[in-house]
């Protein structure tokens, strides 16, 4: 099997390599087709190797050790487990998705072959990451899908704006890094090695090790470790106040949206937080500052989907509060929870973000969703996989998103945390929020009135390709690859939370690669509390957040569909907080100013006093000035009088033949 666990991460790699550096040989097809097999290959072995962990068949081991310095290795290994596969699976699956959607959304865009590659590369790192049994490996992973990112969000590297976003994603994400490296700084400090198995297995003994970060003032290790940790969480993940990178993203190709905010890179900090479980336990101030964080991410970030007009964006300020709710499990100590909202998240926000890039197609390229509508007779497939999605998102039962949020929900109200007053009213206000928003663009995408007709002819383009196209001309459903992804992503969204609450969540399927304490009952009252997932389902047409999730759709229909006026009027009304949802509570202008302002200023500074200053007006032209002197000095003895030359040629010798002497 030890063969096997390279070939997941490799396959992809090598479909990478190959379309990267030989896709102007071997063309477009070759490319997309070894990218797509070299993907595939990876899902099906995810799945063997799935099998054979539930046999009960795990692995913990070194592929190589990279160096060992002051008897500390640094090695490359894999941990397989349960936690593992399963992030396997939906990494592969959902890479796959794209890669096949992919063919058809980018058919005409000159940078073909780069683009396989670069998802290709993507996959690799992420597979990297959540197969890591060492937090070198794991910072490696990290650190690339951060990287790959970076290209991918600048894909179309001409745009202003697409240059902008990825190097917004790239500044934010180092923030947070540099929080999780120094975390990681301490494990190896305090711990002396980086293998998880280790790291885990002391960790109880350093429980009430303290630090001194300030004079006077004590800190847990386990708590400063644990929130260094999850600052870099907070990075990848888009927590709050480091989400601002994350709508920005959306300058990217669809695919890539999908594949960031499904299964890729977003997801990272919610797994790395469940992988450490065993650390985390150990502090509830810093579960504490999880769960509050992820609160506010949850509810703050789905007001701001509410103002969205660009179809994409509305789409990634879900994913912001999806997140969210995911870090409030994480708090919460309902970590298997978590995981288990980030896999059926995954499904419903892939085929929520490749819908929306069919529907952006068939548009030529508009992404306003104020002149979109009555789509739902010409896409149909598009339609009612859009509407499985945001069926799914909002958490109705019996669909998969219902299973996991609900969760989450009851999984806060009984965590005794001081925290999870806030964080349960902030989970269950946002079921309200999320079911406005999401069903405000599907009302306006596919129902009501077409107005696709009065759209600019310019307007907000994905792509390069068919920039140029008629928007007069009628839409139409889009080829195979692009709806076939579609199908096979609404599979999932439908049932996988049906099938699999039970064995995730009380049946003991994570086992031990998720630990809780004994102190933390959120899973143990969760546990009881629960019947069967179908008498979950019927138990939740009695409760409060089915019927908030109720109230959402019924608001967005009247004010939509219904009386569209009336939104027009409450923005009129209440434009001080409509300006304040739409600029994003001016979070971008707070950093720019305080930030990217300050460094300017900084390194201004730094180049009138250093360069400026001491380096050019000291340095260099202090050498000149002394030399120009040296030479005015030197020019008044030449005279051009021979016996001026005599007499200076006199008193040199002299001076010569005194200085010999008095050494004799």
């Amino acid at each position: 099997m030890q063969t096997l666990y390279l070939v997941v991460p490799l396959a992809p790699l090598i479909g990478a390599v190959l379309a990267g550096l030989l896709g102007w040989a071997i063309g477009r097809t070759a490319s997309h087709l070894i990218t797509i097999a070299g993907v595939a290959v990876s899902l099906v072995a995810s799945w063997l190797i799935f099998q054979d962990v539930l046999a009960g068949h795990t692995y913990n081991g070194s592929v190589y050790t990279w160096m060992t310095s002051g008897g500390i290795r640094f090695e490359i290994g894999f941990l397989i487990d349960t936690l593992t596969t399963m992030m396997m699976l939906v990494v592969t699956f959902v890479s796959l998705m794209v890669h096949i959607y992919t063919i058809g959304y980018m058919h005409d865009d000159p940078g073909y072959q780069r683009f396989f590659s670069y998802i290709s590369l993507f996959t690799f790192s992420m597979l990297m990451l959540v197969m890591s049994n060492n937090f070198l490996q794991l910072f490696f992973g990290w650190e690339a899908v951060g990287l790959v990112s970076y290209l991918l969000i600048g894909f179309w590297y001409t745009k202003e704006t697409a240059i902008y976003a990825n190097l917004k994603a790239f500044l934010v994400n180092r923030v947070g890094d540099f929080g999780f490296i120094l975390g990681i700084g301490l494990v190896l400090a305090y711990f002396g090695s980086l293998d998880y198995a280790t790291v885990f297995a002391k960790a109880p003994s350093l429980a009430k090790e303290t630090i001194t970060l300030f004079p006077d003032a004590p800190w847990l290790l386990m708590s400063v470790i644990c929130i260094l940790l999850f600052i870099g969480a907070m990075g990848k993940s888009a927590q709050f106040p480091l989400h601002v990178w994350l709508p920005d993203s959306m300058e990217g190709p669809t695919p890539i949206s999908a594949l960031i905010h499904a299964a890729t890179m977003v997801t990272a900090g919610i797994f790395m937080v469940a992988r450490m479980s065993p650390l985390f336990e150990l502090s509830d101030t810093a579960l504490n500052f999880v769960m509050v964080i992820g609160a506010i991410t949850a509810l703050f970030m789905g007001f701001l989907g509410v103002v969205q007009n660009d179809i994409k964006r509305v789409v990634a300020y879900s994913t912001l509060s999806q997140l969210g709710y995911m870090t409030v499990a994480l708090g919460a100590s309902a970590y298997s929870v978590a995981v288990f909202h980030l896999m059926t998240h995954a499904f419903f926000k892939a085929l929520l973000f490749l819908a929306a890039g069919s529907v952006i197609i068939a548009m030529h390229h508009n992404q306003d969703i104020r002149y979109m509508g009555g789509l739902k007779k010409y896409m149909p497939i598009t339609w009612i996989t859009s509407l499985i999605g945001s069926l799914a998102l909002i958490g109705t039962p019996f669909l998969s998103g219902f299973y996991s949020k609900d969760s989450i929900i009851e999984a806060v109200k009984f965590s005794n945390l001081p925290g999870s007053g806030f964080a349960y009213f902030a989970v269950t206000v946002g079921v309200f929020v999320t079911a406005f928003y999401s069903f405000r663009m599907y009302f306006l995408v596919f129902h009501g009135k077409e107005r696709f007709r009065d759209a600019p002819a310019h307007g907000h383009h994905d792509a390069h390709h068919d920039a140029h196209a008629s928007h007069h001309h009628k839409p139409h459903e889009t080829p195979w690859v692009i709806t076939g992804p579609l199908l096979a992503l609404a599979l999932p969204s439908l049932a996988i939370g049906y099938m699999t609450i039970e064995p995730m969540l009380f049946g003991g399927y994570f086992g031990n690669a998720i630990y809780i304490s004994d102190r933390h009952p959120a899973m143990q009252e969760l546990h009881q509390h629960f019947h069967g997932a179908m008498a979950m389902g019927l138990h939740a047409l009695a409760t409060l957040p089915f019927w908030l999730a109720a109230a959402g759709v019924g608001l967005s229909w009247y004010f939509y569909i219904k009386r569209p006026d009336i939104p027009a009027l409450l923005m009129r009304r209440f434009s001080f907080t409509h300006s304040m949802l739409v600029n994003k509570y001016w979070f971008d202008e707070l950093y720019s100013a305080l930030f990217a302002k300050g460094a300017r200023l900084f390194g201004a500074g730094l180049w009138r006093g250093g360069d400026v200053g001491l380096i050019d007006g000291v340095v260099v032209k202090g050498t000149t000035r002394m030399i120009a002197a040296f030479s005015r000095l030197a020019s008044a003895f030449q005279s051009g009088y021979i016996y001026h030359y005599a007499f200076a040629m006199i008193i040199g010798v002299f001076a010569l033949v005194t200085w010999f002497a008095r050494l004799t």
